[in-house]
């Protein structure tokens, strides 16, 4: 799972890639935010690949969210190849869903808040996941543990708040594809919650409708657009919109790109600074506490380190 790591483990990073935050301190404010996004660059692997490869291998490169990656590169290259779209694993994608969320919401806000985590209670729920009662499971943690936590943790969350509420993500494929068409380094716009207390709180009410949604027996977002050997596929993870594109060249992959929610909010500092505006802060170490919950209201799918210079 992606998390805060030190300089020495950054240095060891190099599969999964690394985000390096850094920011000037001075007069107790932050002068200067700056993001480095480092990610390797395995889309090029898929090149010349049989569409079948691709989907063989996307799930064993993209360990976050695999189901989501596999079913997005499949739904991409069916559209590219203008074949019939495969039905995907509703329950165990709203089940990949709610564990990645639950994760963080259980066992990294907590502690970044002063609470300890809930790592029994997440444990349990984490073994129901293939048995068939995992829908159940998730209905009492989330009454049991996770009403009262969010409760305690929103308590000690002093942040602007907001009215805007975080609208769940809207799949876009046939815009994204007309975009990508146009330009190769097209990035989809995508708006970054206005505080801390916001992501939070929208992060809370994405587990609550992924839980009714497994209930239900809902079909997971999965949405795809192309033809002609262009193809766009996009569902949702419990970071946002994730988004496959490829150009097939006689069934070869001839192009092959990949964008996940992190390389939109953490393409440059923005989002991270609007986070941060405004805020002063009395030392060194209030800094690195509220920066390390603005990274983590942003949820960067990737290790990241943090680089806080006292000016």
């Amino acid at each position: 799972m992606a998390g805060c790591v030190d300089a020495a483990e950054a240095r060891r990073v190099t599969t999964a890639g690394l985000l390096t935050v850094r920011a000037d301190f001075a007069q107790g404010r932050l002068r200067h935010v700056d993001v480095a996004l480092r990610r390797p660059p395995v889309t090029q692997l898929f090149v010349g690949q049989s569409p079948e490869a691709v989907v063989r291998t996307v799930p064993c490169l993209y360990t976050i969210c695999a189901l989501a990656q596999r079913a997005t590169a499949q739904a991409a290259l069916a559209a590219a190849a203008g074949d019939a779209l495969q039905p995907a694993d509703d329950a165990g994608l709203w089940i990949e869903m709610l564990h990645e969320s639950l994760w963080r919401l259980l066992l990294d806000w907590p502690p970044a808040l002063g609470l300890p985590p809930a790592q029994a209670a997440f444990i349990a729920w984490r073994a129901t996941r293939h048995d068939g009662s995992c829908a159940e499971a998730t209905k009492r943690l989330l009454a049991n543990v996770l009403d009262g936590l969010a409760e305690n943790c929103l308590a000690r969350l002093v942040d602007r708040d907001s009215d805007v509420a975080c609208l769940p993500a809207v799949l876009m494929p046939c815009e994204w594809l007309a975009g990508w068409r146009k330009r190769a380094d097209f990035r989809p716009a995508m708006s970054a919650p206005p505080s801390i207390r916001t992501a939070y709180r929208g992060r809370i009410a994405e587990v609550e409708r992924a839980a009714g949604a497994l209930a239900s027996g809902a079909p997971f977002p999965l949405a795809a657009a192309g033809g002609h050997g262009w193809g766009v596929a996009q569902t949702l993870t419990a970071r946002g919109v994730l988004t496959h594109a490829v150009r097939l060249d006689a069934r070869t992959v001839a192009e092959y790109r990949v964008t996940a929610p992190t390389d939109l909010f953490f393409a440059d500092a923005g989002a991270l600074s609007g986070l941060l505006d405004g805020a002063r802060f009395a030392s060194l170490d209030d800094v690195r506490r509220l920066l390390h919950l603005a990274v983590l209201a942003l949820d960067p799918c990737l290790p990241y380190a943090l680089e806080v210079n006292d000016a």
